[in-house]
């Protein structure tokens, strides 16, 4: 009768997994993007770009979509379905323009994590002492100025979700309940949506002046 021994399997936990393969992934394509020519520094500059440009369309979106509410929620008869659809629409575009500046805050995350850790590596290299002293100085302020950006960055982008919430609360409300009344009672709720909308656009726009600001110190960089 054969024996078998019984070896114990050691189980890699599967996060680590998806961790190592996110991080080759990264590894490749910034490997891939500088052998065309963009460097990290190019790439951050780039994001950052997108960034600032996709919250300054959802800041416009954010208004238009406000000042629909307050048209459609003086409503004074019509088509109750059409109001509903007209208002669900711009809901569904506050959506989409919020997950795009999710989507262009996190790739510019990505993009800074990469460039300071091959900065920090590259500090190393250096033989020359004042060399390495001049760019660790460099690393220093750039580190201190996304900082700064990147905190005002997350803050507007926390005080969308309350804004995206109401917005949907009141077409929620309105799909289940077609009648002036509904409409009515929804006036009230948008005075408190407005004040979450004036407080998510004032620091948009300090988000948008931050990276402008940064952006302008990059391209000092360059001359």
């Amino acid at each position: 009768m054969h024996q078998f021994s019984v070896r114990k399997m050691n189980f890699v936990p599967l996060g680590f997994v998806l961790v190592m393969v996110l991080v080759g992934c990264q590894i490749a394509y910034y490997g891939a993007m500088e052998k065309l020519g963009y460097h990290k520094r190019d790439l951050l500059v780039s994001d950052v770009q997108k960034a600032r440009d996709a919250q300054e369309e959802a800041k416009e979106q954010f208004q238009t979509a406000f000042e629909q509410f307050s048209t459609v929620l003086n409503f004074k008869g019509g088509a109750l379905q059409d109001t509903y659809e007209k208002l669900n629409a711009e809901y569904e575009r506050s959506e989409s323009k919020a997950q795009a500046v999710h989507g262009r805050i996190a790739s510019v995350e990505d993009v800074s994590e990469a460039l300071f850790n091959e900065w920090e590596i590259e500090l190393g290299q250096y033989s020359n002492k004042n060399l390495r002293r001049v760019s660790q100085q460099k690393l220093d302020q750039t580190r201190k100025q996304y900082s700064q950006l990147i905190r005002a960055m997350k803050r507007a982008e926390k005080k969308m979700g309350p804004v995206i919430a109401a917005f949907k609360d009141q077409v929620l409300f309105l799909k289940h309940n077609l009648n002036a009344q509904a409409i009515a009672s929804l006036k009230q709720e948008l005075v408190s949506v407005e004040n979450d909308i004036a407080s998510l656009i004032k620091d948009m726009e300090a988000s948008i002046k931050e990276a402008d600001s940064f952006l302008h110190a990059m391209s000092q960089d360059k001359v």
